[in-house]
């Protein structure tokens, strides 16, 4: 066993010794799948395969440490400007994922919810078919969540719900002077569960939030965290180092 090997663990448990408060929603920006392939001379798709394992591990070790809303940040519009056999791939690899969800003894044992966020109508009628079983599958539960932000930009869903809104002036179901922050909020993410969120994690040493869930991340004027890792090396003790940043935001405020 190396040093590293044995000292990691207990660097660990410092780390979550350290982490009293814990954000309710963390939001996370899954950086870095295609520049880790190229750092290892592997194709495209070998990097986002490996993202996809690491994804299933940061899931499990949020609910240990008792974060109950997650969101990824998986597939945004501009990624439809990507080679089309990447694009492809990624949405082969979704529906693999949804439909595993779908059975996953985990999801069901620990009440985890599955939902998307995005723009439906630009995916595959079958990869979307596959996401509203997963969703309805899980329908009935509330312990945990988990939101995958597919065809997903933040500025497209407020004009969405700027639409709703004008439909609703217009028919008279709203009344122009009492459109509140509350009217926006409700007319975001078709009605889905999405507290504010408390933290927006970035990996592979981007520092920027990409457009990522606006109105309930800089609504709440979240804590951010950016970390260099590329997402499919994303570790535990790197979770808890941006958990540790959240802490000390909360602590700062008090």
């Amino acid at each position: 066993m190396s040093l590293r090997e044995r000292v990691e663990p207990l660097y660990e448990r410092y780390l979550q010794w350290q982490c009293v408060q814990i954000p309710g929603h963390i939001a996370i920006i899954q950086d870095g799948n295609r520049r880790y392939a190229r750092l290892l001379g592997l194709d495209t798709i070998e990097g986002h395969r490996a993202g996809a394992g690491v994804t299933e591990r940061v899931l499990e070790w949020a609910r240990e440490i008792g974060v109950r809303t997650i969101t990824l940040y998986s597939f945004s519009t501009e990624n439809f400007n990507r080679d089309r056999a990447e694009v492809e791939y990624l949405f082969s690899l979704f529906k693999e994922k949804f439909a595993a969800l779908k059975t996953d003894e985990r999801v069901h044992k620990n009440q985890i919810r599955v939902q998307m966020i995005g723009d439906r109508s630009m995916l595959p009628p079958d990869l979307l078919q596959t996401i509203e079983a997963a969703e309805e599958a899980t329908r009935n539960y509330s312990r945990y969540y988990l939101n995958i932000a597919l065809a997903y930009g933040g500025r497209n869903e407020i004009v969405h719900a700027a639409r709703k809104i004008a439909a609703g002036v217009q028919d008279g179901s709203i009344a122009p002077d009492e459109i509140t922050p509350q009217t926006v909020e409700s007319n975001l993410y078709d009605g889905i569960h999405l507290p504010p969120v408390d933290l927006i994690l970035r990996t592979g040493n981007e520092r920027r939030t990409s457009n990522f869930l606006p109105w309930m991340a800089n609504g709440n004027e979240c804590a951010v965290y950016f970390c260099a890792p590329y997402w499919p090396v994303f570790r535990k003790i790197d979770l808890l180092r941006a958990i540790r940043v959240y802490d000390q935001r909360m602590r700062g405020s008090r």
